[in-house]
């Protein structure tokens, strides 16, 4: 074996061990961010999932190949009892030579209640793979306003609650606030999500959810009450 191979073999080895030391240091500060997040917000905290999180009817997790929680954070904020967590998924694929890899999606999240009875519905930015899948005669629900038709893609089991729900105050809300956030609503739950964030950054994530919610429309309860029969779609 020559010195030449032994040397770079050394230098594989050591940088390998590099990068396991920082990934573990990344983990390590994140855990400990939220952690203090939760603190000061007098909110709870787990590094693990222990609620079952990945049970709930979202479709965000349903994607992937496989799919995670952690770093949970829960309790009453401002009033409202909410949780929030990094979420991540993966999707596998195979080279020609039967090798395999894995391609990591994360979010952050945020899991409260609204005061009505959904029909399942998403609000979702808008970019090239939707605009394809309207192209393919997926259509999205479409509103009033070509600004946000163009910014934003809906879809629902229920076009009329769509409707009621978006008015015109909520159009201009999202746009000038969601324009990178993922929300969908089945039956009184609501998930909101975005890109991962810092853990400094999860109040403001805390604050979106409950000024959406703030928006909704007071005839969207009227007309979709709490406590009445299940809906199948949810």
């Amino acid at each position: 074996m020559s010195s030449g191979f032994v040397a770079m073999l050394a230098l594989a080895v050591i940088a390998m061990a590099a990068i396991g030391v920082f990934s573990y240091l990344a983990k390590k500060r994140r855990i400990e961010g939220f952690a203090l997040v939760a603190q000061q917000q007098g909110l709870s905290f787990s590094e693990d999932d222990t609620f079952g999180t990945l049970g709930e009817p979202f479709t965000l997790f349903r994607k992937g190949d496989g799919r995670g929680v952690e770093n949970v954070v829960w309790g009453a904020w401002r009033g409202t009892e909410l949780r929030a967590f990094d979420y991540w998924y993966y999707e596998e694929s195979r080279d020609a030579q039967g090798h395999t890899s894995r391609s990591y999606s994360r979010f952050d999240c945020a899991l409260l209640s609204v005061p009505a009875d959904c029909p399942r519905t998403s609000i979702d930015p808008e970019n090239l793979f939707t605009r394809l899948a309207d192209a393919l005669s997926f259509h999205d629900i479409e509103f009033e306003s070509e600004e946000f038709n163009r910014a934003f893609n809906v879809k629902g089991a229920d076009e009329k609650f769509a409707n009621d729900l978006i008015d015109g105050r909520m159009i201009l809300w999202l746009l000038a606030n969601a324009t990178d956030c993922w929300i969908e609503l089945v039956g009184e739950r609501m998930l909101v999500a975005r890109r991962r964030l810092a853990p400094e950054e999860l109040p403001g994530l805390f604050g979106f959810a409950l000024g959406f919610v703030a928006q909704v429309p007071r005839v969207v309860g009227d007309l979709y009450p709490l406590g009445g029969p299940p809906r199948p779609d949810v």
